[in-house]
C-alpha cells in the first residue's frame, strides 16, 4: 500500500522560466512544499513566484564541508516533508537526474518507504551545449565523463569523437569538499589527455546561458593553457575531434550489399 506523501524531482532547464515544461510548473504549483536547488539566486526568486512555499538547498552546502554530507542533509529535509505525509517537490535547475545526486537518492529512499516517488525531465547543460556549439552527437560520435573520474580511472579515450569533460572547475579533487581546483591538478589533467590529443588542439570552454538577459560561454582556448584558465563549478570542458575515423574495412566488406 503506497503512503500518503508522494514526490517528485522536476528539472527547470537550464535557463530561467525558458525551459521549463507545463507539466514541471504544474507540479510546482499544485505542490504543499517545493525544495530548490537553483543555479543562481535570481532563478530561486522567480521559483518563488510560483509558489508560496519553496525552500533553497543552497545552505546545505559548506565549504570544507565533504559534498556526501550536504547532499544526505538536503535528502533527509526532503524525505521529513514526505513522511509528514505531503506532496512535496524537488526542483532542479537542469535535468534532475543528470549529475544531480540528491534527486535520485531522495526518489529512491522515498520508493523504499512506499511514497510514490517519479522524475519530470528538463532542459540539460548538455542539450544547451549542444544546441550552442553547433554539435551533432550522431555525425562523429561523442564521449562524456566526469573530469576527476576520467584522471581516476582507466578509460579509453576516443579522439576521432568529440570528449566532453564535466566538473572541469573541480578537476582532481578526491577530497568531495572543494569547490575549485588548482593549477597541478589541471596539469596533470593536459598531461593525461595530451596522449591523445596535441597541446595545442583548440578546446572550448562552454558554461549554458542560466538568465535571459545572459549569454553562454563559449571560450575557445589551446589545450596547453588549461591550467591558466579562469574555470568555475559548472565550466564545461569540450574538446573537439583531433583525428579522422578510421574505416573498417573487414567490416565494410561484410556489410557490401553486393555481398547478400
Amino acid at each position: 500500500m503506497t503512503n500518503k506523501g508522494s514526490l517528485v524531482c522536476v528539472g527547470t532547464g537550464m535557463m530561467m522560466a525558458a525551459h521549463i515544461t507545463p507539466l514541471s510548473q504544474s507540479y510546482i504549483q499544485q505542490a504543499d512544499v517545493v525544495f530548490a536547488l537553483m543555479s543562481h539566486g535570481v532563478v530561486e526568486k522567480w521559483l518563488d513566484s510560483l509558489h508560496p512555499d519553496v525552500r533553497s538547498l543552497q545552505p546545505y552546502y559548506q565549504e570544507g564541508q565533504d559534498r556526501s554530507q550536504s547532499y544526505r542533509q538536503m535528502v533527509d529535509a526532503i524525505l521529513t516533508e514526505v513522511r509528514a505525509g505531503k506532496k512535496v517537490v524537488g526542483a532542479f535547475y537542469g535535468h534532475p537526474g543528470v549529475f544531480a545526486q540528491v534527486p535520485h537518492q531522495a526518489l529512491a529512499q522515498a520508493r523504499a518507504e512506499g511514497f510514490a516517488a517519479h522524475m519530470e525531465p528538463g532542459v540539460s547543460a548538455e542539450d544547451c551545449l549542444i544546441a550552442d556549439l553547433g554539435i551533432d552527437p550522431g555525425r562523429v560520435g561523442c564521449q562524456q565523463y566526469e573530469t576527476t573520474q576520467l584522471m581516476m580511472f582507466k578509460r579509453n579515450i576516443d579522439p576521432s569523437a568529440y570528449l566532453i569533460l564535466w566538473q572541469i572547475g573541480v578537476a582532481g579533487d578526491l577530497s568531495v569538499a572543494r569547490f575549485s581546483t588548482n593549477q597541478q591538478r589541471l596539469a596533470l589533467l593536459v598531461e593525461l589527455l595530451s596522449e591523445q590529443y596535441p597541446v595545442d588542439h583548440q578546446v572550448v570552454l562552454y558554461e549554458a546561458c542560466t538568465l535571459p538577459v545572459g549569454k553562454p560561454r563559449m571560450d575557445r582556448i589551446r589545450l596547453g593553457d588549461l591550467p591558466q584558465a579562469e574555470l568555475f563549478l559548472h565550466t564545461t570542458l569540450v574538446i573537439p575531434p583531433a583525428k579522422k575515423l578510421v574505416p573498417n574495412m573487414a567490416m565494410r566488406q561484410l556489410l557490401d550489399p553486393a555481398a547478400d
